[in-house]
Formats: structure tokens, sequence, C-alpha cells
């Protein structure tokens, strides 16, 4: 049997609109590269994969001035309205390369300071596990589970010592990944990552524990930090 091969997918076609920038938050710039930049090659310089897809907004104008435009490496193409849609559709660009065996890892556009010990751990975890996993970190901070209004009102403290913070990359076989994500998206599940798309179809993953500074770029305070983060590396 021809030994798995990796493939990484990194979707690309979101707007960001928590960071009320004028672009997609992936397009930013913290050390004068973008975000995106400075995400693929820090995943493609750490890893032997074959191969990379990274979904887009049709709409975009910005990928054709980044560095991994002109990367050999990477492809791209057409991503959806939702995350599920854009790796859905980066799976099925895939589909004449990858063999149904192979590894697909997802990870987010926006998510730069993933640390090359955490994408080996993960690999050497995952690779002989019959489901796959995800980099994950248990959560630290006392959790509270409030009534909607204003102000919100605490109903009560949850126990934290089974929760974990789901992080990425996340890492499947290609054809369960396939399956998984067109049955949840078929039956109208709300899929937030590809590992809830893999438990709606009965299988469960490993959590592999990742370091908790592998933090999302979601709002502007958080390129500083993402900043500060990439610097200590």
């Amino acid at each position: 049997m021809t030994k798995p091969k990796l493939w990484l997918i990194v979707p690309a076609a979101g707007l960001g609109q928590r960071m009320r920038a004028e672009r997609p938050k992936q397009y930013l710039r913290i050390n004068n590269r973008f975000i995106l930049d400075l995400t693929l090659s820090r995943l493609l310089d750490s890893a032997p994969f074959t191969g990379c897809m990274v979904p887009l907004n049709d709409a975009d104008h910005w990928w054709p001035d980044t560095h991994a435009s002109k990367d050999s490496r990477i492809q791209t193409c057409t991503g959806g309205a939702a995350r599920a849609d854009s790796v859905l559709s980066a799976l099925h660009a895939l589909a004449e390369q990858v063999e149904d065996n192979d590894w697909v890892l997802v990870h987010d556009a926006a998510r730069p300071c993933i640390h090359a010990d955490d994408l080996a751990n993960l690999v050497q975890t995952v690779l002989d596990h019959p489901v796959g996993g995800l980099l994950a970190t248990p959560v630290a901070d006392t959790i509270k589970k409030a009534r909607a209004g204003v102000p919100n009102e605490v109903i009560e403290t949850v126990d934290r010592s089974q929760l974990w913070r789901a992080l990425t990359p996340q890492m499947f076989r290609y054809s369960m990944l396939v399956g998984a994500l067109e049955q949840a998206l078929n039956n109208g599940q709300s899929v937030t990552d590809e590992s809830s798309a893999v438990e709606f179809s009965g299988n469960m993953p490993v959590l592999v524990e990742g370091r908790p500074d592998n933090i999302k770029v979601t709002v502007p305070a958080d390129l500083d930090l993402a900043g500060f983060i990439l610097s200590r590396f």
C-alpha cells in the first residue's frame, strides 16, 4: 500500500467582519507581511506536504499581491459562503490528485502563530489513529454560562475539567472528511470546524495538546498579540 501523503487546506474566503478593517483579516499585515503569507509559510516549511489548496472569495483581489501566490506548492479554488463550504470546495478541487487514504490538514488562515513542534506532534500522533485528530488546549479559565440579556446574567459555573479549546490544524483522512462534511451540510448541521463534522458522522477524533499561543486573529487587539508571539519564536 502506498504511504499516505499529507495535504494542506487553508480556507481564506472569509471577510473577517469583526476586525472592522478595510480588507479581510488574512490580508492585514504583521511586521509588514500578510497574515496569510505568514500562516502558509510557517506550515509549508514545517511539514512534508505534497500540496496545498487555498479557497478564496470570488471577489478577492488581494491574493495576487501575496508571496504565496508565487509558490508552486499552492493552488487556489473558489470558496463558499461558510468555512465548511470552502473546505469542501477545496477537497473537491483536490479530488484528482489525492488518494482516499491520504491525510488532509485544515488550518485557519488567520492563525499565523502555529509552532513547528505542535505541527510535528499532531502529525506523529494522528498518523496511526483510525479517525484523525486536532490540536487543542485545555480550558484554563473559569467558565460561566449566561442567560442572554442586557446585562447577561450568570446561570451557572461550568465544570471545565473536561473542556478543551479547539485549535487548528485539524487532520483527517481525505475520504472520511469529504463524507463527513457532505453529510453534515446535507443534514443542516452547524459545522464550526472539521472535527464537528466528523463527530456528527459518529467518529471521535483524538485531541492533541497544543500551545495556547496558537491564537486566531479575530479582533484588532489580536494583531499586536500575534506580532509579539511571532517575535518570540
